[in-house]
């Protein structure tokens, strides 16, 4: 089964009251989402593994630690998972940047993949699959298995704010995905939507409320 990582850091957990609040306006909506991202990404790639390499410091040479070529990529659900892409990327600016678009079919309501665009050698890189909402679960486990039919293999599920329904969806069809949110909520209402949730991440990013 895999595990559910909690980050419950002060400023992650006042970052995430700021953004539940409806007076919180776009701009300072996606700056937050940002922010949050790029904390959450410090904890992700706590297990990034390290070689010993020998520099010189203006004092004298020094064997020290740098990450030992392990390849990454940050994988957004759209749309509301590329507020999270530029806070991770000031992390790991090496790292590729794939796309995957779903929509949910209205007479089968399962996910349908629409655009899928990820790195040529996906199956060596280590992916972080973001988006702010882990409600269903049911848009992140169809990205997941669409990634893995692409050779994907070592992959991280990462969320802003998730409902114990979306999380045991999640565990259910990828026990070897390792979830992270900021926050886990109470549960889903009759809507689908996280309570107390921060309402519809995507259009509280982008402004289309």
């Amino acid at each position: 089964m895999s595990i559910v990582h909690v980050m419950d850091h002060p400023l992650i957990q006042h970052k995430v009251s700021l953004m539940r609040d409806k007076e919180t306006g776009s701009k300072e909506f996606r700056e937050l989402l940002s922010e949050i991202s790029m904390l959450m990404a410090y904890e992700v790639t706590r297990d990034l593994p390290l070689k010993t390499v020998e520099i010189e410091t203006p004092i004298c040479r020094a064997q020290t630690q740098v990450i030992a070529g392990k390849k990454l990529a940050i994988v957004p659900i759209l749309r509301a998972g590329l507020g999270m892409v530029d806070g991770i990327m000031k992390l790991v600016p090496a790292a590729k940047v794939g796309h995957i678009g779903l929509y949910r079919d209205p007479n089968t309501l399962e996910p349908v993949e629409y655009y899928c665009k990820l790195p040529a050698d996906v199956e060596e890189r280590e992916l972080l699959v973001v988006d702010p909402m882990l409600a269903t679960g049911g848009s992140a486990s169809a990205a997941i298995g669409f990634i893995k039919k692409r050779g994907g293999k070592a992959i991280k599920l990462v969320c802003l704010i998730a409902a114990p329904e979306g999380v045991r969806r999640v565990q259910k069809d990828h026990p070897d995905v390792d979830i992270f949110v900021a926050a886990m909520d109470e549960k889903l209402n009759d809507h689908g939507y996280i309570i107390p949730g921060l309402g519809d991440a995507g259009d509280r990013l982008f402004g289309t409320r």
